[in-house]
This record gives C-alpha cells, structure tokens and sequence, in this order.
C-alpha cells in the first residue's frame, strides 16, 4: 500500500498548479520547502452547479465513475477532494419553543440555498517563524492575561486546535460512600449495600 504524496504550497492554487514538491510526511515536507510546513485542507477554484461540472473542470485529479469516463486516480495522487456545500442560505436563526398542535418544537424553516461544489485540496503549508509561535499556556490559562489581546489568527486556530492538558495530576479515586476496599486484597472496592 503507498502512501499518498502531498503537494508543498505556499497556497491551495500552488499546491494545485505547481507545487514545490510532494511528499507523506511532515519531515521530508519541511526538507523539501527548508521551512516549517503544516498541514492543511482548503478550498480551491469556483464553485460549480453540479458535479459533472466539477469534475470536467479537474480531468485527472478526481474519480470519475461516469460511464465513458472510468478515470481513478492513482493511490498516491489522491489529495484532492469534492465538497458539496449549501450556497445562498441564511444561517437558521434560532427558533423559541411553544406548544402547538401537539409539539413542543415548530418545524425549522427549510434551507433556501443551492449546492454547490469546490475543489477541496490537502497539503503540506509552507508557515513564517511567527504562524508557528505558540503561546506556552493553554487557551483557558492565556484568555486571563493581558497577552491575549495581541494574539493573530493563526495563533489563536494553533490554541484551539492543541488537545487539553491537566494542570496537575489525577488524584486518585476516593472511597466512596458506600464502598470499602476488601481485607485480602486493599486495591479492589466492594459495595455496601
């Protein structure tokens, strides 16, 4: 099984175009650019009513299983993607609950967009010293300080996409109420009834 190769852009229409590049992980991605790279999936090119129409429009980058056209990509080309997204439709607005014919909810107002679809593409981005600076805190601890202010929007999408992290240690479970550890053996808890 090979794995799939990404392009290394600067942007979604290089990666798409010419990129610098193509590599699996990130570590040959930043040999390759000789800069800190992350990984990304972006939206490229126009929007398209259908998606015959997209997949005209990028012969050879996508699966195509129309009759005639029997086109599949090979396994470590596949970085590009269709989305269907809803175009043209207002956010739902929030609706109050009221008792009416039997129901505690009215119906929600249907979506009035059209979909569309664009071409997703995921590569190895090209990021400045100061994209990758991180703050040393978590979210919670940094959104106290005064610091917070001056944050950009790549540090702060860096905050929120960094996994939790206790601030101290577990303690161990207390013996509850009704449950006490067994004489033979003081690691296991029996219930009291």
């Amino acid at each position: 099984m090979s794995a799939i190769l990404y392009p290394v852009a600067a942007s979604a229409e290089e990666a798409l175009a010419q990129p610098r590049g193509r590599a699996a992980r990130e570590l040959e991605a930043s040999r390759l650019a000789a800069a800190p790279v992350t990984f990304v999936t972006e939206a490229t090119g126009p929007a398209f009513a259908t998606r015959e129409a997209a997949l005209d429009a990028y012969p050879g980058k996508l699966d195509d299983a129309r009759p005639g056209r029997g086109v599949q990509v090979a396994p470590e080309d596949r970085y590009c993607t269709l989305a269907e997204r809803m175009e043209g439709a207002a956010p739902p607005k929030p609706v109050e609950p009221s008792f009416a014919d039997g129901r505690r909810w009215p119906k929600p107002p249907q979506a009035r967009g059209h979909p569309v679809f664009r071409l997703t593409i995921s590569y190895w981005k090209l990021t400045s010293a100061t994209d990758t600076d991180l703050p040393p805190d978590q979210a919670r601890a940094m959104r106290r300080r005064s610091e917070a202010a001056e944050l950009n929007a790549a540090q702060l999408r860096a905050l929120q996409s960094q996994p939790l992290r206790p601030v101290k240690p577990q303690q161990p479970l207390d013996v509850g109420l009704f449950e006490f550890p067994a004489p033979e053996a003081p690691h296991i808890l029996i219930p009291d009834e």
